[in-house]
């Protein structure tokens, strides 16, 4: 292997650690198919990158951002839950970035695809990784709070806006973390399916949290083997990998008690 193909390999699996964490948190917050709709914000980014010869991965952060601040003051001033508020800014997204994005460059970013990491790539996403698991691990007790009994978390004191906030930022973290390996259309997977795998056999959160991102690492590794063996396309790769697994989990009846009713 090539020392970028084995760089692509540890980022892969480092983000796919924060993805089964991040997927957690979205799956007790009911939001998991938000992944899929977040994803979508960076398609005007990622068209205008294409557009001007800039690097994709740089636009596509810009209007994940943009969509990301426009989300949380649609929450604060309209008082429209997540997900309405996520589908407001989704379709104006997706009809700009499919405008935008060049025909010859639209698969890429759909299902991923960009050209090799460079070290400086490598190191950002690693210190991002390593941010979002930190500040996850650092707010988990107050987001099990608010995603349980937000009325309790504000009598305690906590800034229920600030930490949903923070978490949203986590949250499009990840979907950029994952764009270079799964694309616009795909990276939501990433957080929806290992967290509905962890769900199955999760008996306690601990045990969700570990189970989620297990499950992920599983899913991307082989993906990876899978793909190089194969010579097949890396996003729909991992993606088939992770609903096979998923699949694979239903076939014994498994009652998960810490997100009963989720």
């Amino acid at each position: 292997m090539t020392t970028s193909a084995v760089l692509s390999v540890i980022l892969g699996l480092s983000t796919a650690v924060v993805a089964g964490l991040v997927g957690s948190f979205a799956l007790m917050k009911r939001m998991t198919l938000a992944g899929d709709v977040v994803s979508h914000f960076t398609l005007p980014g990622l068209g205008i990158a294409f557009l001007w010869g800039l690097n994709p991965l740089v636009g596509a952060a810009a209007t994940l951002a943009i969509g990301i601040l426009m989300i949380d003051q649609l929450q604060r001033r309209s008082g429209l839950a997540t997900e309405t508020a996520i589908g407001v800014v989704f379709v104006g997204a997706l009809a700009v970035g499919t405008l935008l994005t060049p025909t010859e460059d639209l698969i890429d970013a759909l299902f991923g695809g960009f050209r090799e990491i460079k070290p400086a790539g490598f190191a950002l996403g690693i210190v991002a990784c390593a941010v979002v698991l930190l500040t996850i691990f650092a707010l988990r007790h107050r987001l099990i709070l608010i995603i349980f009994s937000p009325d309790l978390a504000a009598a305690t004191k906590i800034n229920v806006a600030r930490v949903n906030f923070i978490y949203l930022c986590l949250f499009g973290v990840t979907i950029l973390l994952g764009l270079r390996f799964l694309g616009a259309l795909l990276v939501g997977a990433m957080i929806i399916v290992p967290a509905a795998i962890g769900r199955r056999f999760a008996t306690s959160l601990d045990g969700f949290l570990i189970a989620s991102s297990l499950a992920s690492v599983v899913a991307v590794a082989a993906g990876f083997v899978v793909a190089s063996h194969w010579h097949l396309s890396l996003g729909p790769t991992i993606v088939g990998v992770a609903s096979a697994m998923f699949g694979a989990s239903l076939v014994k009846p498994v009652r998960s008690r810490v997100t009963d009713g989720l």
